[in-house]
């Protein structure tokens, strides 16, 4: 029969995890000009190379459609897939993320380097295995650089989750949007994107 528990129980302590070997932007750039990095593709982030894993068709699907809606509503030269951006000034050394989706203050061909914070109008993450990972880290540091905003597409829950108003490294502004429901974007507000569109097929 079971017993009750009147004290609290004695918990051993867990285990030490193996040392990780934390990363910077100038090792990162090292390991591609070796070749060691051709075979894969990473992003840094937090001092740790991460795997962006191969799209799945689902993935595929829904970033084809944002991004065709997002270069009829922003023009072609200023949307760009997977392409590296800067973050803060303290993050930068060691992070170095390449969000699904950006869309740019100016045409692509005048970065001749990152884009910093300030040159996005919108970030987006595509996010089935990495939602938790999106919604968490990937925010954390977008809310850090003041990136003005930031939309997560969880293909799981079928929503747009979108995330506003940075301050003091967070959020303050998280709204999630059903797909019966319409998003528009801070940057041109006259836009609506019906999100459940975006899962359809």
């Amino acid at each position: 029969m079971p017993t009750v528990v009147t004290e609290t129980p004695r918990i051993p302590p867990p285990p030490a995890e193996p040392p990780r070997k934390r990363w910077t932007r100038q090792e990162c750039v090292a390991l591609e000009e070796s070749g060691i990095w051709a075979q894969q593709h990473l992003e840094l982030i937090e001092g740790e190379l991460i795997s962006k894993m191969g799209k799945k068709r689902p993935d595929t699907n829904v970033l084809i459609v944002i991004q065709d809606w997002l270069v009829r509503t922003f023009g072609a030269h200023f949307v760009n897939p997977e392409t590296p951006i800067d973050v803060t000034p303290e993050d930068n050394p060691t992070n170095e993320p390449e969000p699904d989706l950006i869309v740019l203050s100016k045409p692509s061909r005048e970065f001749k380097d990152n884009p910093q914070p300030a040159d996005l109008r919108l970030v987006v993450e595509i996010s089935d295995s990495t939602l938790g990972f999106d919604l968490t880290t990937k925010a954390r540091l977008y809310a850090r650089a003041r990136i003005v905003e930031y939309w997560v597409v969880d293909i799981p829950g079928r929503r747009i989750i979108v995330h506003r108003d940075p301050q003091e490294g967070q959020y303050r502004s998280v709204i999630a949007y059903a797909e019966q429901e319409m998003v528009k974007p801070h940057a041109s507000p006259d836009h609506e994107f019906p999100v459940g569109s975006a899962f359809t097929g």
